[in-house]
């Protein structure tokens, strides 16, 4: 990766960690009010209302993307503690889509974090989106496929993956020689379809719930619209967290 994007797959990796210890595990009622830019803080799974099964979740995850953890691995090591508590253990659908999302995610977050160091960006301007390239790409991810922007559009705030859950896409930088090497066409606008039977323009939009950059929110959820008992419950859990 290094060679072929001019990045750090070290530097990638650490801030992919660090993008995971920076999350805070909380229960699907207290997550239902964040808002998404929040929510890309946060951390929940679906089916545990448990903080200390939810900590467990997290802390299983940051450990594969310290050591390199494969999923048959955080499969085997989440059903044991979920079975030793009492709970009944994950199958291995859930437990793929929690892991391929997640470290997605957190990858994603690592080479965000590369692409828009100062210096890269200058030597990088254009971004590019990139698909698996197989059959199983999701029609929507599908049209933004192979598109170049500025590094710096407001695109990526909509578009930046993941887009869905186990989403494969990624983005990557390219530098104006590259652009014009290649012949390819920087754009601005984002994708749309046209329904011919009304006329109707319909922009191209990630899967529901992935329509933001996870990557770039910073952990500062308002709590303007949030009772004064989850604003404690907020308070205390980053305390903790940071002794």
């Amino acid at each position: 990766m290094e060679a072929k994007y001019g990045l750090s797959r070290d530097f990638i990796f650490k801030d992919a960690v660090r993008f995971l210890k920076g999350k805070r595990a909380l229960t699907s009622e207290e997550y239902r009010l964040l808002d998404d830019e929040s929510r890309a803080k946060a951390f929940t799974v679906s089916g545990y209302t448990s903080l200390q099964m939810l900590q467990e979740f997290l802390d299983c995850l940051t450990k594969a993307a310290e050591e390199g953890t494969t999923k048959e691995q955080f499969l085997k090591d989440m059903n044991n503690f979920l079975e030793e508590h009492g709970y009944e253990g994950m199958n291995p659908w859930k437990s793929d889509n929690i892991f391929r999302t997640n470290m997605q995610t957190a990858f994603n977050a690592g080479h965000y974090k590369s692409m828009t160091d100062e210096t890269t960006k200058k030597m990088r301007p254009y971004w590019q989106y990139k698909t698996a390239g197989d059959g199983h790409v999701r029609e929507t991810h599908q049209a933004m496929a192979e598109r170049v922007f500025p590094a710096d559009d407001p695109i990526w705030d909509v578009w930046y993956p993941p887009n869905g859950f186990r989403c494969r896409c990624m983005v990557v930088s390219l530098t104006r020689a590259q652009v014009e090497r290649r012949g390819l066409t920087v754009e601005h606008e984002i994708p749309y379809d046209v329904d011919y039977s009304t006329g109707e323009i319909i922009p191209a939009f990630p899967d529901k719930g992935f329509s933001n950059n996870p990557a770039k929110a910073v952990w500062k959820p308002d709590m303007t619209n949030i009772s004064e008992p989850l604003r404690k419950v907020f308070k205390e859990r980053n305390t903790a967290k940071k002794q």
